[in-house]
């Protein structure tokens, strides 16, 4: 009889055991696809493949075609491709989209198409493009340019003047096109914060933490941060194409 209830006791904790590995299994579902992998795997694509290409303008906005040979030889470097037949969720994962070299697709017939995020890939597509007005951090330096008025910027040191910025432009006290910046956001009330990166050594750090991610030199100034994209040197139409209704 003692024996009979010990087996019988292990049968129930067998059971409950099973019924609750059962359960584990039904509360939490599978994650999805491109979550498990973190990024989006290598993709082979054909110039045959009937492909909507995303580029960059000379004015800094993005437009869409479905004929790679009318986008401008300088914008092909860097191109965000999708494949109409294939289901959309195999082709961005909330971060990433999927970019090509245009120039090498249209070569060789075929290319690899790789995972980056939207902001890597619109930073990469401007930075293709003639930089703005802008001075080399290696050429000579002129005599020190008084700042521009505040109006609608803050400068960077000032409390909490980074967290409502919408851009924060890195410059240095010499450069004519971070004065013309400045004054350009203040005349249009754009909050932004100002960032030297000559005499504030945390703040070049920052600047080449956030360049290196997206893969653009630090060679020049200003380098303007527009919600996460950076735009290398001033152009006043690009800059109103990334900052769009904050305008």
């Amino acid at each position: 009889m003692r024996r009979m209830t010990v087996w019988g006791t292990w049968l129930l904790v067998l059971i409950g055991l099973g019924g609750l590995a059962i359960g584990c299994k039904k509360s939490s579902p599978p994650a999805p696809r491109h979550e498990m992998m973190g990024e989006l795997p290598k993709l082979e694509v054909s110039k045959d493949t009937a492909l909507l290409f995303t580029y960059v303008e000379p004015k800094g906005s993005f437009a869409t075609t479905d004929k790679a040979d009318d986008i401008p030889q300088n914008a092909r470097r860097l191109v965000r491709v999708v494949d109409p037949a294939r289901p959309s969720g195999d082709q961005q994962n909330g971060t990433q989209v999927y970019v090509v070299d245009l120039g090498e697709l249209l070569g060789s017939g075929k290319a690899t198409a790789r995972g980056l995020s939207r902001e890597a890939f619109e930073t990469g597509a401007l930075a293709q493009l003639p930089p703005g007005e802008s001075s080399l951090m290696a050429g000579p330096h002129g005599p020190p340019l008084a700042d521009a008025p505040i109006g609608g910027g803050v400068d960077g040191g000032a409390l909490g003047a980074v967290g409502s910025a919408v851009v924060i432009l890195y410059g240095t006290p010499w450069c004519g096109a971070c004065k013309a910046a400045k004054q350009y956001l203040a005349g249009k009330h754009i909050p932004y914060a100002y960032k030297d990166i000559e005499n504030d050594p945390a703040a070049a750090r920052e600047l080449q933490s956030k360049a290196s991610k997206m893969g653009i030199p630090t060679d020049r100034v200003p380098i303007l941060d527009v919600r996460g994209r950076l735009l290398l040197g001033f152009d006043r139409a690009r800059l109103d194409a990334m900052l769009g209704d904050a305008t």
